[in-house]
């Protein structure tokens, strides 16, 4: 691996392509903070799934490109005079400092929950009136509702044993089941809201990312249904004219495989 020196001088090697594309890039010129936005949040998905797929080589390149972006906040920071890449490094070196007096200073933890309440205490007397301040309001929804949990077991605010969150899963869904019986459709959507934001905190309790194992599920199932659909082209069959029996077949060769 690369020594200490040899790490600082590829960041300032980023730094000063960073100016140079600024200064000399008419695409670059142009860009805000708001026109990097979004594609901030496309790189870090991408990053996302390179982890997911356990990529490694992606992963080096996609936090290549993250780190690309955050360098270019800081340079049209700069270009502001509001601050620049070691105002941004010094300031979060500073948040971790204070924020691990476990580390730093001369509080006892015993775990890593112990950890984690500290951390939501510190960031109360920090200035912030609610622990779910710090929970983005753009999170994708089931992103959101495990942030939420996590924010709110952090100060005690959660339940004794895995058993008890299991209890409100199925009763949840007797409560939705209800409503599915009565066809009311704006009572089910509330219902069904209910049935997974207790499924999400079941997972915690299991330990469970829930947008991790609900992603995993997609790519397996888009995987197999791509394998249903090249067999069926190559058999020279239209997937809208084969029975249901026809397709249950090649799916569960797909779920071999």
């Amino acid at each position: 691996m690369n020594t200490r020196a040899e790490q600082l001088q590829a960041f300032d090697r980023l730094l000063t392509i960073m100016e140079q594309l600024r200064e000399q890039c008419p695409w670059d010129k142009k860009q805000t903070m708001q026109t990097l936005r979004h594609l901030t949040i496309e790189e870090t998905y991408e990053l996302g799934d390179a982890i997911l797929d356990n990529d490694l080589e992606e992963v080096k390149k996609e936090l290549g490109d993250l780190m690309l972006h955050l360098v270019f906040y800081a340079k049209i920071g700069s270009e502001t005079n509001d601050f620049d890449i070691a105002d941004v490094l010094n300031t979060v070196c500073e948040k971790l400092i204070h924020r691990h007096p476990h580390i730093y200073g001369d509080v006892k933890v015993e775990n890593e929950e112990d950890v984690k309440r500290n951390w939501e205490k510190l960031k109360l007397k920090e200035g912030k009136t609610s622990v779910l301040e710090g929970v983005p309001k753009s999170l994708p929804a089931l992103v959101k509702a495990s942030r939420i949990q996590d924010k709110v077991a952090g100060v005690g605010f959660d339940w004794e044993q895995p058993e008890q969150v299991w209890e409100k899963v199925e009763e949840e869904l007797t409560e939705f089941k209800a409503e599915v019986n009565n066809k009311d459709e704006v009572a089910m959507e509330n219902e069904f809201g209910d049935v997974l934001f207790s499924l999400v905190n079941y997972a915690r309790f299991l330990k469970i990312n829930p947008e991790n194992a609900l992603e995993k599920t997609n790519k397996k199932f888009t995987k197999r249904f791509t394998y249903l659909e090249e067999k069926a082209k190559s058999l020279n069959k239209n997937l809208k004219e084969m029975s249901l029996e026809e397709m249950d077949v090649f799916w569960e060769q797909a779920k071999k495989l």
